[in-house]
């Protein structure tokens, strides 16, 4: 079998599932999961698709992209705003996702204090001149505790179809496994970061000394950075231009946790009036059975009847009206949980919700449901 059979006759086999590109963001996300960053930075970010990944991670409170190329980032960027379930139920935690137009080759206050930061597939792309300045502005400048790097390994092109120098036309280098991690490795000691390689793309059974499709380092900070030196190195004024910003809905915005205890609170009274309504109306029915009505122990649901635990947290009704003492709904886990402590809950829901007199307990009014 000569080379160039064996070489077509892999070209044919090596087919990526899920497809590289998807692979490569699975990993970033998987590095997510593991060190729960709260701020990640995507360099490079192209049309938006890692981070609109990464915003589905709850322990990440800020996502920040970076382009050269502004319309690639505009034509996708309403991706990563937020939707009208978002501003139904607010998550709990706080979100602002924003993007940049500017070089990996230039300083920006508004990069620095990330936890996490991406280099998908950016490398290869930079002129020799952006190339010598990255490792400066991204290891020693921006100085994020992690920093994934991706780039094509040309050891794996000759299994790829119709790939003659790069897989890209705007590539403009693609280095072997021993090119990528010698410039890594010494990357990594001029800042003081570990390295590690690993990859995705496996090669075809036979052919592992070829490598992963992608290869990959990730580089991990050795010592803290201090204050003294980010202050040291950070520039007087921005050189980026913000593109895109989104704030999204979060509970800890008071006017969305208050919408949200509010709903809460009403919901739950309602549940509560309704089961104490259908154990009233069936008593009423059968005066044998009325005098033994208890609405604490057969009301609403087992929650309830483990949550009333006196007098002074039963509901009951009065007349037209039902009351449902503010204690109980308290006690409701979810109420509770969004609430924080029960003086909150007053504050939140005063002027909000119909309470009695003393301000103990909610009341509805239903003299008139029926009609």
């Amino acid at each position: 079998m000569d080379k160039n059979f064996k070489e077509e006759k892999f070209t044919e086999v090596v087919k990526f599932t899920p497809p590289l590109y998807k692979q490569r963001y699975q990993f970033v996300k998987d590095l997510v999961e593991k060190y729960k960053p709260k701020k990640v930075a995507d360099l490079g970010c192209a049309d938006c698709r890692l981070l609109w990944m990464l915003k589905f991670c709850s322990c990440i409170e800020v996502l920040a992209g970076l382009d050269i190329c502004a319309s690639v980032m505009k034509e996708k960027m309403h991706t990563l705003s937020p939707l009208p379930v978002d501003y139904l139920l607010p998550s709990e935690r706080s979100l602002t996702v924003t993007l940049h137009h500017g070089s990996v080759a230039h300083k920006d206050p508004c990069m620095l204090g990330f936890d996490l930061v991406t280099c998908i597939e950016l490398i290869e792309h930079l002129e020799e001149s952006e190339l010598k300045k990255f490792p400066e502005v991204v290891f020693g400048f921006m100085a994020p505790s992690i920093v994934v790097i991706s780039t094509p390994n040309s050891e794996f092109n000759p299994l790829l179809p119709g790939v003659m120098l790069y897989r890209h036309p705007d590539h403009k280098f693609e280095w072997n496994q021993a090119q990528f991690q010698s410039w890594a490795l010494a990357t990594a000691k001029c800042y003081d970061y570990s390295v590690e390689f690993t990859g995705v793309g496996h090669p075809p059974t036979g052919m592992e000394n070829v490598g992963f499709c992608t290869q990959i380092g990730v580089f991990v900070r050795k010592y803290p950075q201090t204050s003294e030196s980010v202050q040291s190195e950070k520039p007087t004024e921005a050189v980026y231009k913000t593109v895109f910003k989104a704030v999204y809905p979060s509970l800890k915005d008071e006017k969305y946790l208050q919408n949200a205890v509010v709903s809460e609170v009403i919901f739950t009274a309602q549940n509560i009036k309704h089961h104490l309504m259908s154990k009233h109306e069936e008593y009423d029915d059968d005066p044998e059975r009325k005098s033994r009505f208890q609405p604490s122990v057969d009301s609403f649901s087992d929650c309830l009847r483990k949550l009333v635990v006196d007098q002074t947290m039963e509901p009951f009704v009065n007349g037209n009206e039902v009351y449902i003492p503010l204690v109980t709904i308290f006690s409701f886990p979810k109420v509770n949980r969004l609430s924080g402590t029960f003086e909150k809950l007053c504050k939140l829901i005063a002027g909000k919700v119909t309470l009695s007199s003393d301000g103990s307990a909610v009341v509805f009014n239903t003299e008139h449901e029926n009609e």
